[in-house]
C-alpha cells in the first residue's frame, strides 16, 4: 500500500515541478496509535491543488467493489470516511479517492481519482461499498515506464464536484443568536 502512496506523491511532485506550479504534495506519516487524517496532503495558494488524497490499493482479481468496511478503518471514535470527509471539509481542501487496480503479474495496473464527494455520497445513503465499473468511469492516470503521470486535466477534471459544504457552514449560521431571533419578530 505505502508504495501506491509514494508513486502518487511522486508523480504529483513531478506533475508541480515541470508546469511551474506553486505546490508540494507529502505524505503523512502513520502511527500505530493515532488515526491519520488522510494519506496524503498537497499545499498550494492555488485552490484547485489544495487537496487531500486517500490511497486504496486493491486486488481487483479478488474484489468487486471498493467496500466501507472492508476497506476502511473504524477507529478513533468513528469510521473513516466520517473522520476524512470532516477535515475535508473544514480545512477548505478538495478531497480525492485515489484508487489504484491491480490485475495480477503480467496485468498493467491502473488508478483512477475519484472525487471524495461522490464516494461519500455512496457512504451516506448506507451502500456497502463503490462497484469497481463506478471508480473505472474515472479515467486512467497515465503510466510510463512503471511510474504513474498526472495532469491538469486529471485534478480539474474532479474539482468542485460533490461540494461537501454542509447547510450549517452557510453565512447564515454565522449570524448571532440576537440577530436570528430579532428576524423572526420583524
Amino acid at each position: 500500500m505505502g508504495d501506491f502512496e509514494w508513486a502518487m506523491v511522486n508523480a504529483l511532485n513531478s506533475f508541480f515541478e515541470k508546469e511551474g506550479i506553486a505546490a508540494i504534495a507529502y505524505r503523512l506519516r502513520q502511527s500505530r496509535f493515532a488515526a491519520q487524517l488522510v494519506d496524503i496532503l498537497v499545499d498550494s495558494k492555488t485552490p484547485e491543488y489544495y487537496l487531500a488524497i486517500e490511497c486504496k490499493s486493491l486486488d481487483a482479481r479478488k474484489t468487486k467493489s471498493l467496500y466501507f468496511k472492508q476497506h476502511f478503518s473504524l477507529a478513533a471514535g468513528g469510521h473513516q470516511m466520517e473522520r476524512e470527509t470532516d477535515f475535508i471539509t473544514r480545512s477548505g481542501r478538495q478531497g480525492i479517492l485515489a484508487v489504484e487496480l491491480r490485475r495480477g503479474a503480467g496485468k498493467t495496473r491502473t488508478a483512477h481519482l475519484v472525487p471524495w464527494g461522490q464516494i461519500f455520497q455512496s457512504y451516506n445513503a448506507g451502500k456497502a461499498g463503490v462497484p469497481i465499473q463506478e471508480i473505472e468511469i474515472n479515467p486512467p492516470l497515465e503510466r510510463k515506464k512503471g511510474a504513474y503521470r498526472i495532469s491538469r486535466l486529471d485534478i480539474v477534471r474532479i474539482s468542485g464536484y460533490y461540494d461537501l459544504a454542509l447547510e450549517s457552514d452557510s453565512l447564515e449560521s454565522d449570524q448571532s443568536y440576537e440577530e436570528r431571533e430579532n428576524e423572526e419578530f420583524s
